[in-house]
């Protein structure tokens, strides 16, 4: 059964809701503050200490991404991503507004304009930049499918 695009764009509307519980952040708006918007595969995860902007030495994972499909900024065919969280050795860092990526993972990732000095770009709006997708094209636990976002991405321009 499909679902109507009244019922859909409800759906948008609450996909994503900020660790703080605070106003959902549309699609739509996500795609307008980033600079990159791809869907893309993992292909490999590499985690490594690194300090952060308030000085706290954390553990950061660079996702390397596969790019399928550019939706808003240049096409690329990989791009580096980095994500606060993940496992080295025995320790690992959960970050509970980050998604954990591992190999594998699709998804629809919105990105921020600028790069570290490392060359890894950034979520954009955190956790709120990576739309993960389930086997059969729908953004997970929700009805919305990638043709959906696909659908909001082309009406913020």
């Amino acid at each position: 059964m499909r679902i109507g695009p009244v019922v859909a764009a409800m759906w948008m509307m609450t996909i994503g809701l900020g660790a703080s519980g605070g106003r959902p952040v549309d699609v739509a708006t996500r795609a307008k503050g980033s600079g990159r918007v791809v869907v893309a595969t993992v292909t490999d995860v590499q985690p490594r200490f690194d300090v952060n902007e308030h000085g706290d030495r954390i553990i950061v994972s660079q996702a390397y991404l596969a790019v399928e499909e550019a939706l808003k900024g240049a096409p690329a065919q990989v791009l580096p991503v980095d994500i606060e969280g993940g496992t080295i050795g025995d320790l690992t860092l959960s970050v509970s507004d980050m998604p954990t990526l591992k190999r594998g993972d699709r998804a629809v990732f919105f990105l921020d304009a600028t790069v570290s000095a490392a060359g890894a770009h950034k979520p954009h709006g955190r956790g709120l930049g990576v739309l993960k997708l389930d086997k059969s094209n729908h953004v997970e636990g929700t009805p919305v499918t990638l043709q959906d976002v696909k659908a909001a991405i082309r009406a913020a321009r």
